[in-house]
């Protein structure tokens, strides 16, 4: 209580001591513009201190105020803006942007029979067609092979037709001739051996050569027919078997013979398919082994764009669906170029997760989507690698319906 009655009166004798000091200030003024009067006529008075007030403390808090007054009046100002720049994005739908890249088919061409390059016929970025040829080979080893499977094809065919044939005409007559003979030979044993019998039956000729006279007949019987069979195998020529087997060599040869061929057409690389020479690995007059690679083709006809999409935005690409993209490398400021894609090919597995919550509460995994799609209409000024940005609105996935 002591000390709170002592601050009042402290605040009293400033209140009454800044009082004095304005009224005395006044008086200052009033005795500056009066006449000049005499101060020994005038009762002296109490000296008061003079203090002088700064005038800027009194205004201060109300500077204070008004300062307060416009943050908050700024505050919710931006409170404002922000709730319609709310409203706003919630209305207009989100912009979303993809970037992909363009692919096109290549082709490695390389070499299916070792050999020395002779001549490359090709330059890089060269259009080429189906069946031209690109490089031209110099193989020995293969010409041996062909000239190899020549000549035995000679000997093979000619054993076929040895075998169709038959025998010539006049083995055919030699043949007969000989079973003439032996049949001309038996029958002279054989009159050989009657006579001969008789004479033994009689008793004028000894046993042993009835024996002998019989002995020589059979020996000449036996090679008749003999002679008689070869006579006919002569004419029959030969048998099935050896038709057959004479056909099969031939065939056999015949494979060998197209196997080096075509390694020798291989040797000349031809193109399979039309399109542009993107890359020439080799140079004339090197040495390559089979399947090493020569040569790159690209086809300009064959293109695609590749995106990985989230599945929130799957729904957007089915397959078979339209949509535009658009090429900044063939774009200019004033016209940027655009291009049709449609989908047709969508991957059946996610790529990778994009996000990935924290918490149950955060929602589930962003799953990635591999999206393939061609253009309408090929351009053969695009090149593989080129960006694709496609824009399309975000729609969430729990507010499409079926």
């Amino acid at each position: 209580m002591t000390e709170s009655s002592n601050e009042s009166d402290d605040a009293r004798k400033l209140n009454d001591s800044d009082q004095s000091l304005e009224s005395g200030n006044t008086d200052n003024e009033q005795l500056s513009t009066d006449p000049v009067v005499n101060t020994t006529d005038i009762e002296p008075e109490q000296t008061v201190p003079s203090y002088k007030r700064n005038p800027a403390k009194t205004d201060k808090p109300a500077k204070i105020k008004k300062i307060v007054l416009a943050l908050v009046a700024l505050i919710v100002l931006g409170f404002i803006a922000y709730g319609l720049y709310k409203s706003n994005q919630h209305s207009e739908p989100k912009v979303v942007t993809l970037q992909g890249q363009m692919q096109m088919q290549q082709t490695s061409i390389g070499a299916k029979v070792p050999g020395r390059i002779a001549q490359i016929l090709v330059k890089e970025g060269e259009a080429v067609t189906i069946g031209q040829q690109l490089i031209e080979m110099d193989s020995p080893e293969i010409n041996a092979k062909i000239n190899q499977a020549r000549a035995g094809k000679q000997m093979a065919q000619s054993q076929l037709d040895k075998a169709e044939n038959g025998a010539r005409p006049q083995e055919i007559a030699q043949a007969k001739a000989a079973w003439q003979a032996n049949k001309a030979a038996s029958d002279l044993a054989e009159n050989t051996y009657q006579r001969v019998n008789r004479l033994y039956e009689e008793g004028l000729m000894a046993r042993q050569k009835r024996d002998e006279a019989y002995a020589q007949y059979q020996a000449t019987q036996d090679q008749t027919e003999a002679a008689r069979l070869q006579y006919d195998l002569a004419k029959e020529g030969a048998r099935s078997e050896d038709k057959s087997a004479a056909t099969a060599q031939v065939a056999q040869v015949d494979a060998k013979l197209e196997e080096a061929l075509v390694a020798k057409e291989e040797a000349n690389l031809r193109s399979p398919i039309a399109g542009i020479v993107d890359n020439v690995i080799v140079s004339a007059g090197e040495v390559i082994g089979q399947g090493v690679p020569l040569l790159t083709l690209v086809n300009t006809d064959e293109q695609w764009v590749v995106l990985n999409v989230t599945e929130t935005h799957l729904n957007q690409f089915a397959i078979g669906q339209r949509f535009m993209g658009t090429i900044p490398a063939l774009s200019s400021p004033e016209k940027p170029y655009t291009k049709q894609f449609t989908v047709y090919a969508t991957s059946t597995l996610s790529d990778f997760a994009t996000w990935r919550p924290t918490n149950n509460d955060d929602g589930f995994d962003v799953r990635t989507f591999e999206i393939k799609a061609r253009p309408t209409s090929p351009d053969r000024r695009i090149r593989s690698g080129m960006s694709v940005v496609v824009r399309l609105n975000s729609t969430p996935v729990n507010q499409t319906q079926e």
